[in-house]
């Protein structure tokens, strides 16, 4: 439930009475009354809108840099390339989505799929 308000409050509401018309929140939902699979619905809806979110804001940063890099002179693009200088491969969309997933998102997806995790030391 936690979880729940917290993905809420990120997404701006005050509270599940706030959020009801926006998100489809029953009477009972409301009051903050969910059944597990209805709390783990409403997160994952949740969590893919911020993901998209966060995906909508990167798309005009690249933008940019393409436009920059178009823009550098050409004795810059004709130097060799170092092993240590050439760019990392693109990740995907699920790798991004994983490391752009706060901890405690991961942990309880991880946990929805049966495992057990615990701290490190």
């Amino acid at each position: 439930m936690k979880d729940l308000l917290e993905l809420l409050n990120n997404a701006g509401h005050a509270d599940f009475r706030d959020a009801r018309g926006p998100m489809g929140f029953s009477q009972r939902q409301a009051g903050g009354k969910f059944t597990a699979d209805e709390a783990a619905e409403f997160i994952d809806q949740l969590q893919t809108a911020e993901y998209e979110a966060s995906l909508a804001e990167e798309a005009p940063k690249k933008t940019a840099k393409k436009a920059a890099a178009k823009k550098a002179p050409k004795a810059a693009a004709e130097k060799p390339v170092k092993a240590a200088d050439a760019e990392p491969e693109p990740m995907t969309e699920s790798e991004r989505a994983v490391r752009t997933a706060s901890t405690k998102s991961l942990v309880l997806e991880v946990r929805r799929r049966g495992w057990i995790v615990t701290k490190p030391k």
